[in-house]
């Protein structure tokens, strides 16, 4: 699948944000692995909370990394060379191939006012602040002000893959109809015409209004941007594919494309998607994916996580989610941590601004509560920081100095410099693994550590009696740490809680990745897609009026 030394590709498209790219792209990964095909992901901009740090000490979105998982493949910064991290209203901070750069408003990085946001979901806010000083080559093209001058240095990445590997599915972002972005646009169609790549768009159906949605979102391109426009993938379809058969006919009747699969609803598939969060009707938030499995215990272990403000890598709690009987919610009211067993205080880009949230929502009080009765609080990276006595930010909120909650004898002040670290050590005995990403330093002044290394000397994190936290995202993926954590939270809960022996969060991924996989072989047209990765969007594709403005 070579086309003179440079492989095939494809971008995955959508009609909306969340409409399943992220899965798409990662299920094609997954089917062409298993073919013997050298694949790779891309995603040449991404807008999200939820990052990962790769071996070299490069931080990615963490949707980039499942995909590399998802092709067998160790992920680089090259499958991710611009990152925007959301910190307050209307700035983020830019995160180029792999290292912050700087803080840069919605309109100065898109250059234009009234924007939709990077991938069209209005979630440009981000707070003020110091990123690196913008020394690097990358840095200095951001001064430029405008997001049109990382064009080249993106294409560069994608080419550098594609001389690589045999295939890149490069996944867009929000919607590539998104008219007042298209001038600045390196991540939908503007990288699709720059590479000459075949556009597949994704449509999430159980939104309804999908067929509308792909005829409206190609009519709203240009010609030379329709001409790559190739088909149209159904997502989340319930019920019978053939009731759905006449308006796909219909639909290539009036735009000259086919649909090239349709995709029935799984559950289960919450896999570290930029946003994975859904309201039950209950109010609470809780992770996409299946229930809790029936505990192998006798009773199940309830854990709250607080929805602070601008959460970042909530998916730190997936691996307990994944555990049979441990029911895991998104909560925003104190008198929703009465009854849980553990409180986890999440990461956040916003530490200050979340630990506000906390005060003035009654939680923080309850947080004090519970350790004071000796109830397991868990702090992980913005949340350990807030389980502290002191934060001095001069750098993420500029608020200075600002008292804690005191539950920690912990003192955080804010570098400019990000640590980006891909850790291992012992924690209760077990080994961990984990990786960090955060501004704050911690000062620990008393408690034991979270975690040591294999001398015993203190690598991260303090512990105080019920009370903990550290800055590793992930460790909680290590298995045997986590049963041994979860055996102590039980005991402290005095419930009747048994961890089951044979659960391997890595297994379960692997599941879960398969699945994607199996998803696109046998719903998908898979000659079609073979097609087009190897040979481009064909000729003569019909133009839809009216085309942009």
């Amino acid at each position: 699948m070579s086309r003179g030394g440079r492989g095939g590709g494809l971008l995955v498209a959508g009609t909306t944000s969340d409409a399943g790219k992220s899965v798409v792209t990662a299920g094609i990964c997954r089917w062409l692995v298993r073919r013997g095909v050298k694949v790779a992901p891309f995603k040449g901009q991404n807008m999200s909370l939820n990052s990962f740090v790769t071996r070299e000490g490069a931080e990615i979105g963490r949707a980039q990394a499942m995909q590399a998982q998802a092709a067998r493949v160790e992920p680089t910064a090259l499958m991710n060379p611009v990152l925007l991290k959301p910190g307050g209203d209307r700035s983020s901070q830019v995160v180029l191939m792999g290292r912050p750069v700087g803080e840069l408003s919605a309109k100065g990085f898109f250059g234009t006012a009234g924007t939709d946001g990077a991938d069209g979901t209005g979630r440009t806010n981000g707070a003020g602040g110091t990123g690196a000083d913008g020394d690097a080559p990358s840095g200095r093209a951001l001064r430029g002000g405008r997001q049109e001058a990382l064009l080249g240095p993106v294409l560069e990445c994608l080419e550098e893959l594609r001389a690589t590997h045999d295939a890149v599915i490069c996944e867009g972002a929000g919607s590539p109809a998104e008219i007042n972005l298209r001038r600045t646009d390196i991540v939908n169609m503007g990288i699709a015409r720059a590479a000459r790549l075949p556009v597949m768009v994704v449509g999430d159906i159980d939104r309804g209004g999908v067929f509308a949605s792909f005829f409206g979102t190609t009519a709203l391109l240009s010609p030379e941007d329709q001409a790559l426009v190739a088909g149209y993938l159904v997502n989340k379809f319930r019920g019978d594919v053939s009731l759905l058969e006449p308006g796909l006919e219909m639909l290539r009747g009036l735009t000259g494309r086919a649909t090239l699969g349709v995709l029935p609803w799984r559950h289960g598939l919450g896999i570290d998607e930029e946003d994975g969060l859904r309201v039950s009707r209950g109010g609470a938030a809780v992770r996409g994916g299946a229930p809790a499995a029936p505990p192998y215990g006798e009773e199940v272990l309830r854990v709250a996580v607080c929805a602070v403000p601008l959460m970042s890598n909530f998916t730190d709690v997936d691996a307990l989610a994944a555990e049979p009987g441990v029911v895991v919610r998104f909560v925003d009211r104190p008198e929703e941590l009465v009854d849980a067993d553990l409180v986890v205080v999440p990461g956040t880009r916003g530490t200050v601004r979340a630990l506000a949230w906390l005060r003035e929502r009654g939680l923080a009080d309850a947080l004090a509560r519970r350790a004071a009765e000796g109830r397991p609080v868990l702090g992980i990276c913005g949340g350990y920081q807030i389980l502290g006595e002191h934060i001095d930010d001069e750098v993420e909120s500029r608020a200075g100095a600002v008292a804690g909650l005191g539950l920690l004898p912990v003192r955080v002040r804010f570098e400019p410099a990000k640590t980006l670290a891909r850790p291992s050590g012992i924690a209760l005995g077990e080994a961990v693994e984990g990786y960090e990403i955060h501004h704050g330093v911690a000062d620990v002044r008393g408690g034991d550590a979270f975690v040591r290394d294999a001398q015993g000397r203190a690598l991260d994190g303090c512990r105080m009696g019920p009370v903990q936290g550290t800055h590793w995202h992930g460790a909680l993926e290590s298995d045997a740490f986590r049963r041994r954590f979860l055996t102590e939270v039980a005991r402290a809960a005095g419930r009747r809680f048994v961890p089951a022996p044979g659960t391997s969060f890595g297994a379960l991924r692997e599941e879960q990745l398969d699945l994607l996989g199996d998803l696109i072989e046998e719903h998908a047209d898979t000659d079609a897609l073979l097609r087009l990765i190897e040979e481009g969007a064909p000729a003569g594709l019909p133009f839809i009026p009216p085309g942009a403005p």
